[in-house]
């Protein structure tokens, strides 16, 4: 999926070498900020702890901020980065179970493989959840397979799809970051009052 590929860089083997490494990395980082606490991850349900928020809208800011410049200095090829095509309904549905999931357990797939990997419970549970699941789909998938394919819209991006720049589109997240970080803090700080506790 990087462009590193097509340029011939380097192999597949060394490429599953890299991505082993900024997986235990990946993995490591999540632990640290406390993903891989179920209680964390639930209390951005409840609007008292937004860590979740925080971190991910950082984190895709600074990719997209990353990519969009480095793009423009000429560093990197948009064109040659992987876009999947987006089957619009059956991703909606896909992405209501997996945020019903997280709700109801506490974890996405990341953050469960790292709390199993730390020896929780309750990680290890959701884990083998997520095999069954998929296990289930597996098995279905031939009565799924028209669904699953349905509203192929090919592959699309956010400016193409409002038809604006992509300088907009950066501009446009980062303020909604920006908006983001801000009412979080203050949602924090209301809920912490009201309730007569600091944030956890």
């Amino acid at each position: 999926m990087m462009p590193y590929f097509k340029f011939d860089y380097f192999g597949v083997d060394f490429g599953l070498v890299i991505a082993f490494i900024i997986g235990i990395g990946f993995g490591f980082a999540l632990e640290r900020g406390g993903f891989g606490n179920a209680r964390i991850l639930a209390a951005q349900f409840y609007f008292y702890n937004m860590r979740v928020l925080k971190v991910m809208f950082t984190a895709i800011v600074t990719a997209m901020l990353g990519l969009f410049y480095f793009s423009w200095l000429g560093w990197l090829d948009l064109s040659l980065v992987y876009v999947g095509n987006t089957y619009i309904l059956p991703q909606v549905l896909g992405g209501f179970i997996l945020g019903m999931g997280f709700v109801i357990g506490g974890y996405c797939p990341g953050t469960s493989v790292v709390s199993a990997s730390t020896g929780r419970i309750d990680g290890m549970v959701y884990l083998l959840g997520i095999f069954f699941g998929i296990f289930v789909f597996g098995e279905m998938f031939p009565l799924l397979e028209g669904f699953y394919l349905s509203t192929d819209m090919g592959k699309v991006t956010l400016p193409e799809f409002f038809g604006l720049s992509y300088g907009m589109i950066v501009f446009l997240v980062v303020v909604m970051a920006l908006a983001a970080f801000a009412a979080a803090e203050w949602g924090e700080k209301v809920l912490a009052k009201k309730n007569g506790r600091g944030i956890e």
